[in-house]
């Protein structure tokens, strides 16, 4: 019972299609850890799937409808969260996109778009929760970027990789501006992980979902690809007073891959 008697406040806690991502994971183990959870997506069928699946265990869990990259959205879910439970113990920012495609093939509309969704949306969670947090007296909070924000990671998409860089060095200030007020930050860098979300982004670019998973794991020093959970459980760590003593880091959940030079041959 890690997170017992907290709030946790989970941005893009639905999944994209049927399954378990990276969202759905956190929501889920927070909530067996003793978290009150709100699960928030821009899909309200997919955040209340998450609330069911929560509910089903025993947990605690309110759904909310919000796209991240509007001010008045996330505004209204954090008075919402406020307003049932007082408070905001944790806050994870797991929104994000990605679009195929370098300077040449991206469109300015898409370029704009990732951003909006990648790092805007971490700046606005961030400005509406951290007066509650330093209010309260503390909180933790948990920024998901990736591998592919410090290195190529075998799929053209410069703008996604770009978006994370920024999710980084957002983190970083934001780490240091507020930990003398009991306010730590942390980034969780997601290797290749086997979630819903790759399906239909990446399987045409792959030639098809058997091929991209088989690629993908190969490229794994592991030999295959993480799971949802393995990020979840990396989010709980970063929440709960188990880190009581970390702010500004980020944490690569990634088999290893960072350390592993990938060639041609290994695509």
């Amino acid at each position: 019972m890690r997170l017992k008697n907290k709030v946790a406040l989970v941005l893009g806690a639905g999944s994209v299609g049927a399954g378990i991502g990276n969202g759905r994971a956190m929501a889920m183990l927070f909530a067996r850890e003793g978290a009150r959870v709100v699960a928030v997506d821009r899909d309200i069928t997919s955040a209340q799937d998450t609330r069911e699946r929560i509910l089903a265990e025993g947990g605690h869990c309110e759904a909310e409808q919000a796209d991240v990259s509007v001010a008045a959205d996330v505004r209204r879910v954090v008075d919402a969260c406020i307003a049932g439970f007082g408070r905001i113990d944790v806050l994870v920012n797991n929104v994000g996109i990605a679009e195929l495609g370098g300077p040449v093939e991206l469109s300015e509309e898409a370029w704009d778009r990732v951003f909006d969704v990648n790092v805007k949306s971490m700046f606005l969670a961030c400005k509406h929760v951290l007066p509650h947090m330093e209010r309260q007296g503390g909180g933790a909070i948990v920024n998901v970027s990736s591998l592919a924000s410090v290195r190529w990671a075998g799929v053209p998409y410069v703008s996604y990789g770009a978006s994370k860089a920024a999710v980084n060095g957002f983190s970083r200030y934001v780490a240091m501006q507020y930990a003398r007020k009991n306010i730590r930050v942390n980034t969780i860098l997601p290797g290749l992980i086997n979630t819903p979300m790759i399906v239909e982004p990446l399987s045409k670019f792959y030639g098809g979902v058997s091929s991209m998973l088989a690629q993908r794991d190969a490229m794994c020093p592991t030999g295959s690809m993480g799971e949802a959970w393995d990020v979840a459980h990396a989010a709980l760590y970063l929440a709960s007073d188990d880190s009581k003593y970390v702010t500004g880091v980020e944490l690569m959940v990634d088999g290893g891959l960072a350390q592993q030079v990938i060639t041609p041959a290994t695509i």
